[in-house]
């Protein structure tokens, strides 16, 4: 018996990699959609007359297929600090005061 996060094929497949049903898979699916383009295009605008949220979501979704997911990323400062708790920005608006201009005299 293996213990637990001990691997019985150390040099097995790598961390994250696609097993190659898997991309034969997607290599069929990718074909069967590249040759429906002129279709999907207006499947899809159809659907969108109808329920525009839905074409979105269904455009999403295929592109999940094929698109890699961007991974989010959290940046930091030094032991984990807020990077922007002292960052201020000034939009240029200006107080009641600033608006009315120098006072005259």
């Amino acid at each position: 018996m293996f213990k637990p996060g001990q691997s019985g094929n150390p040099a097995g497949r790598p961390k994250g990699s696609k097993n190659k049903i898997t991309q034969e898979i997607r290599k069929a699916y990718a074909m069967v959609l590249e040759n429906k383009l002129p279709d999907l295009e207006r499947w899809i605008t159809q659907v969108s007359h109808e329920d525009p949220a839905k074409a979105a979501d269904l455009l999403m979704k295929l592109s999940e297929r094929f698109l890699p997911m961007l991974a989010r990323t959290e940046i930091t400062g030094a032991g984990g600090e807020d990077l922007f708790k002292n960052l201020k920005f000034d939009f240029g608006n200006k107080t009641e005061d600033e608006d009315n201009g120098p006072e005259s005299t």
